[in-house]
């Protein structure tokens, strides 16, 4: 095509495409505690459903009864429609304290309040380094302006991001077990 690719878009791609989809900067170092999270998603969840932890602890809800090869993949197609899409979070304070992170489909971070505050001064200096590029979220506080809630919001969803560019299978957490 030569000539014409450059005014049809068959051209070298443009920078900003090349880390499609965005991701965020910051890949926190802090640990998570799965046997912790596990069990506050098992309560926040009634012990009711099925779902798949990832490697960073973000659990994905899955149709109860599938194989483990099924619900694997399953929670990896999940991951990868909010991932491809855009990963609009809905952070929610819960009763024990802590605060699940929930996404456009059923996959969820739990941001386990003792561990937070264990890190406050690295989420605190960090937080938005968990923007991905030229995002803007618009709080009460002004653009990209995030209070402690917000902070702890954005750390927890850089687990997500890490869980999606890597989607490896940690556990898988039967309703009946």
């Amino acid at each position: 095509m030569g000539f014409f690719s450059k005014f049809f878009g068959g051209g070298a791609k443009p920078e900003k495409d090349k880390d499609f989809p965005p991701v965020p900067a910051w890949e926190p170092a802090i640990k998570i505690r799965e046997d912790q999270i596990i069990d506050r998603f098992r309560y926040y969840t009634d012990h009711k459903n099925d779902f798949v932890v990832f490697r960073h602890g973000t659990c994905v809800l899955v149709p109860e009864g599938l194989s483990d090869t099924a619900a694997k993949e399953e929670a990896k197609a999940i991951l990868s429609k909010i991932f491809n899409y855009h990963p609009d979070m809905n952070p929610v304070p819960m009763d024990d304290g802590n605060m699940l992170v929930r996404y456009n489909h059923p996959a969820f971070n739990v941001v386990l309040e003792d561990l937070a505050q264990e890190h406050i001064a690295s989420i605190r200096a960090n937080h938005l380094k968990a923007l991905a590029r030229d995002e803007v979220l618009i709080t009460s506080l002004g653009q990209n302006q995030f209070d402690e809630f917000g902070m702890k919001a954005l750390w927890g969803r850089c687990y997500f991001f890490m869980d999606a560019k890597d989607p490896v299978v940690s556990k898988i957490v039967r309703r009946k077990s």
